[in-house]
């Protein structure tokens, strides 16, 4: 089956499920920050099926999430490693995370804590210039001139 693309919306969000918008990618990614870069520890870590991890891999390269990275070990060993672009996910597996815990309570032992302090992480949140949390009530969708979408008869964006 082939999944569905989402490159004729003209959205933002759109264009990012094309690149990590699966169950596995994001599990990937998130594994990858935990340290796993072979492709047999992502396999038994997650319990995916090879052709899966093989596509999603493939896929999170392409798309410049991650870099295969020949290590030289025994002949032709590779890791995964995370691009910048892909440790940019960090605030939206860590919101996605908080999220599920507050709603579908905690599902594992782990805490995410500042490396420094060992304090734990604070919610995210989405904030104006001066740092004061938003909700979506707080906020506005205008298009390319400033002009707000509703009143230009265009559905809200979310």
């Amino acid at each position: 089956m082939t999944r569905k693309r989402f490159d004729e919306m003209g959205c933002c969000v759109a264009s990012a499920l094309n690149e990590v918008g699966d169950w596995w990618s994001l599990l990937i990614v998130k594994q990858a920050m935990l340290g796993t870069r072979r492709y047999v520890d992502f396999q038994n870590s997650l319990g995916i099926a090879k052709n899966i991890l093989c596509n999603r891999l493939s896929r999170l390269v392409e798309n410049g999430v991650m870099v295969r990275v020949d290590v030289g070990e025994h002949g032709k060993r590779y890791e995964y490693r995370l691009t910048d672009k892909g440790r940019d996910l960090f605030t939206v597996v860590t919101a996605l995370r908080q999220w599920s815990e507050r709603w579908n309570g905690a599902q594992d032992s782990m805490q995410l804590v500042d490396r420094q302090t060992g304090e734990p992480l604070a919610p995210v949140t989405v904030q104006n210039q001066q740092g004061q949390p938003l909700t979506v009530r707080d906020v506005r969708f205008v298009d390319e001139d400033g002009k707000p979408f509703e009143e230009a008869g265009r559905p809200s964006p979310l």
